[in-house]
């Protein structure tokens, strides 16, 4: 599969998708870049903005098997991760598969889960696999998970993500409400289907998607774009209002996800533009801020735009890039 290919398909899934989600295109377009970079994506928001009909909707549309797995105070890991049963026929114990095994996962309010709950997806996250008494087992390829939390602000009953969790997720970013024109579009389609949830139908078959995954590794980015990426993340780190900056991982996050949208654009090279498009969702919320900054009311966001105002864009020499 070439890029031209890619490019088609992922138009066709959004298409799909924007069928049934009233939700900025860009902002779909940047969840899909999450899968095609082999990533995971944590959606902020308040209830009843379409978070979990957009995974579903994704799964629908990719062909790919989902679960929803919904996060309470008083989930186990195990319920998330499968257990071990006792068979009374063979007289042994045997391994029952929890919701996680599944290509596309949503794992829905997430920071309503205890910590110990929550730090059972980071094995799977970052390793495609469970280990359940001391046995491992690898979980569905694809896999990607999409989680969900409530604002921080309406943090009442809730835990926050640790750094290790949120720094596992490849993109965080918020659907937002719909402007006026959406919603009355939202409730024209709810009258023209007898159903509550729109119907999603498959447009590529659940074997292509790991070849579509492979597509962005063919992507050229320019030495100077790869300085440019780091100069960034350096910023960072630099800034006096951060206490923790981008990590390492970080900084290869977003080089992975800058030739995933490149993709999904048609391209087979990465352009400034790439970067500073997906530089809030995929570097904010890796960054800690010092306490002088948060009683200041900093925002992360706004670290990451003084950074991208601070740090100089490369000049990209277009007549020296391959061809698409």
């Amino acid at each position: 599969m070439d890029i031209r290919d890619a490019h088609g398909i992922a138009e066709d899934v959004l298409d799909e998708v924007t069928g049934a989600v009233i939700a900025d295109r860009q902002v779909l377009r940047t969840t899909l870049t999450g899968l095609f970079a082999r990533g995971h994506v944590l959606l902020e928001d308040v209830p009843g903005t379409g978070k979990t009909l957009t995974a579903r909707s994704f799964a629908n549309a990719l062909g790919l098997s989902f679960n929803r797995i919904q996060f309470t105070p008083d989930l186990l890991p195990s319920d998330v991760t499968g257990t071990s049963v006792f068979n009374e026929q063979s007289r042994d114990f045997e391994f029952s598969e929890g919701p996680i095994f599944a290509n596309v996962v949503l794992a829905d309010e997430i920071n309503r889960a205890s910590p110990k709950t929550q730090a059972a997806l980071l094995e799977a996250m970052d390793e495609k696999q469970v280990t359940v008494d001391g046995e491992t087992h690898e979980l569905p390829t694809p896999f990607f998970v999409i989680a969900t939390q409530n604002p921080v602000e309406q943090g009442q009953g809730t835990f926050s993500l640790p750094e290790a969790q949120k720094d596992r997720f490849l993109v965080k970013q918020s659907l937002g409400y719909p402007g006026k024109e959406g919603e009355l579009e939202l409730l024209n389609r709810r009258e023209a289907r007898s159903t509550p949830l729109p119907e999603v139908d498959c447009v590529v078959d659940a074997a292509d998607v790991p070849q579509l995954r492979d597509v962005p590794e063919t992507v050229r980015i320019d030495p100077d774009l790869k300085e440019y990426i780091v100069d960034v993340v350096h910023a960072t780190r630099n800034d006096n209002r951060v206490e923790v900056g981008v990590s390492p991982r970080g900084c290869q996050r977003l080089f992975e996800a800058v030739r995933a949208y490149a993709v999904l654009d048609g391209r087979g090279y990465v352009v400034p533009d790439d970067v500073k498009t997906l530089g809030q969702p995929v570097l904010a919320h890796r960054i800690m801020l010092t306490p002088d900054a948060m009683v200041d009311n900093v925002k992360k966001r706004d670290v990451v735009e003084d950074v991208f105002e601070e740090v100089g864009v490369p000049t990209v020499n277009r007549a020296a890039k391959t061809q698409q």
